[in-house]
């Protein structure tokens, strides 16, 4: 017996098999399924996810399946697992489209409005989705596939982030993606980011897509400090969120967070809050807040219990930096941070130092880096096919018919689209491991089909497993598992030079005072500038803060930053020029 699973409390099953090796044994009964579906309508389903466990190997019942349930479900909301993911593994697999399911009603019928609100749809213009994947999508492909925009947010940020840095001169960054609630970082080298196959969410639910891998930690603005039962700060990962959110916001909150710790500190303005109807922020709230939860019971004065706050919360930072980076063989002195979001160009100097990186980049526009990586993705489709055959034993004939048919199909949908697109390029992988073993490694192939045979997949397959594991295991013969194909549609590069700085004013005119602010263990006096009027070149020594209407920069003594062509800051240690 196989499941038809709803939204509903209990699942529907009917009869089918289908063996391992794709035999199928049992078809369905068309009737049997019917009713199935009509039971989940009576019962108030708006969706309906379509799974049998060995789908993978034979879909032919799970399509015959998901063509009955169609011809009497009201909605589009109809996910067959192994149109969406065929793919062995069946945990996985039916995790990811449930879920996809679940999803279809609320994000096609937002999209359906957005378009309706926006006038597109025609030919001239489209609106496009980010994926977690680090690329867009159209709409109808969104709607149907809502699951792989998961973590696409957090995975926009990496992509501009790329392109930041690549226009910079930096092949090699750790992004710093800090918001009102978490610390998002994930690594670029050589200019490519990290793609892995799946991530987990709440309750142990799979979602088995391709995304940008992304490492994230309960450390941002809104992060709540407090003293624990055994008398030790910690800093999150409860955070105030929004709203009511920090304590200086005034709606409610009376616990500490970042947020207030910096303000207190002296690196956030009071006058000048990011974005929303607050006219100011309340400092003495978030004084009296950090004195009574955090200054009191450590036996601290009100600034050093704020320093500590800052430096809690910054070593839970650096430490999210050294698990993509020290953890996975790579040396944080190739790197450069790229902080942003709104907070996090208040912590860069100390990340820095702390982790011994080679310089930071704060983009020109840090609170919406993440909206500028939705401008600048590029157009992308993925597929993944179980193949499940030894090495030795793999047809290649097929396998070439079998990705140029794909890569086929990917590049017509793209060609169809409204985007105006530069060119294509296709990328053909291999998820494989030696025989016995469970987790794979995938193996990236040549792009040109006849470059594709079985000595360079081997010879690929060993250099990622050497690189991933350290060793090989002699004399065991490797197994493919799938096949991954994706076809990317490179958009026009976005010329940053226009967000360069063109006010023409000197240093000097854009300086809007000074402030005194806390750092390790003493006062100093830093001057305040208006970042965005900052001309290119400008040479600017630490301390000294960076104001603008999306976020702050603060510039640690013993760090200097300068300010490039394109309006970031870079900023590095004095004696590294």
């Amino acid at each position: 017996r196989r499941r038809i699973s709803s939204t509903s409390r209990k699942p529907l099953e009917v009869a089918e098999q289908t063996l391992a090796d794709g035999t199928v044994v049992e078809a369905i009964d068309p009737d049997e399924v019917r009713a199935a579906a009509l039971e989940l309508l009576e019962l108030g389903c708006e969706a309906v996810c379509i799974f049998f466990i060995n789908g993978y190997a034979n879909h032919l019942n799970e399509q015959e399946a998901a063509a009955v349930v169609r011809e009497v479900w009201p909605t589009p909301y109809v996910t067959a697992a192994t149109e969406l993911l065929p793919e062995i593994r069946e945990f996985e697999r039916c995790s990811t489209a449930t879920l996809n399911a679940y999803l279809q009603p609320v994000v096609a019928n937002y999209l359906s409005r957005l378009q309706d609100a926006l006038g597109t749809g025609n030919a001239d213009s489209d609106i496009m989705i980010v994926q977690s994947n680090g690329g867009v999508m159209s709409v109808d492909t969104a709607a149907r596939a809502p699951v792989r925009t998961a973590l696409s947010g957090p995975a926009a940020g990496v992509i501009a982030a790329r392109h930041i840095a690549a226009d910079a001169g930096f092949d090699n960054i750790i992004t710093c993606d800090m918001g009102g609630t978490s610390f998002d970082v994930s690594l670029v080298v050589n200019g490519e980011s990290a793609i892995a196959p799946q991530t987990q969410i709440d309750f142990g639910m799979v979602v088995r897509t391709p995304m940008i891998e992304i490492s994230t930690i309960g450390a941002g603005g809104g992060s709540i400090a407090y003293v624990d039962d055994g008398g030790l700060l910690e800093v999150g990962p409860d955070s105030a969120g929004s709203d009511p959110g920090p304590v200086a916001y005034g709606l409610g909150n009376d616990r500490p967070t970042v947020t207030d710790a910096n303000l207190v500190l002296g690196r956030i303005n009071p006058q000048r809050p990011l974005g929303g109807d607050l006219e100011q922020l309340d400092l003495p709230a978030a004084h009296r807040a950090i004195e009574e939860r955090i200054a009191e019971p450590l036996g601290l004065d009100v600034m050093a219990a704020a320093e500590a706050i800052i430096r809690v919360a910054n070593a839970k930072m650096a430490g999210a930096i050294r698990l993509v980076s020290i953890e996975r063989g790579h040396d944080p002195a190739r790197f450069a941070a790229m902080p942003f979001g709104g907070g996090g160009a208040l912590h860069t100097g100390a990340l820095l130092q702390e982790i011994g990186l080679a310089a930071a980049i704060v983009p020109r526009y840090p609170g919406v880096t993440s909206a500028l990586g939705c401008v600048v993705a590029d157009m992308r489709l993925d597929r993944v096919q179980t193949v499940n055959a030894m090495l030795a034993d793999l047809e290649m004939p097929g396998l070439h018919q079998e990705m140029g048919r794909l890569a086929d199909e990917f590049e017509s949908e793209l060609r169809s689209s409204a985007m105006a697109l530069d060119g294509y390029s296709r990328l053909f992988e291999l998820d494989m491991l030696y025989l016995g073993q469970t987790h794979t490694v995938t193996v990236p192939l040549a792009a040109e089909l006849d470059e594709i045979d079985r000595t360079s997949i081997q010879a690929s397959f060993q250099r990622t497993y050497q690189d991933t594991y350290g060793r090989l295991l002699e004399g065991i013969p490797a197994r493919v598992v799938n096949l991954r194909v994706a076809v990317i549609g490179k958009r026009p590069p976005l010329d940053l030079s226009r967000m360069a700085p063109s006010s023409g004013k000197s240093l000097e005119d854009c300086r809007l005072g000074e402030r005194q602010i806390w750092w390790d263990g003493s006062a100093h006096t830093a001057p305040v500038y208006e970042r965005l009027d900052l001309p290119a070149s400008a040479c600017l020594p630490g301390p000294a803060l960076l104001e603008q209407p999306d976020a702050t920069v603060f510039i640690d003594p013993g760090l200097t930053g300068r300010v490039d062509r394109a309006g970031n800051v870079i900023i590095r240690a004095e004696d590294a020029g």
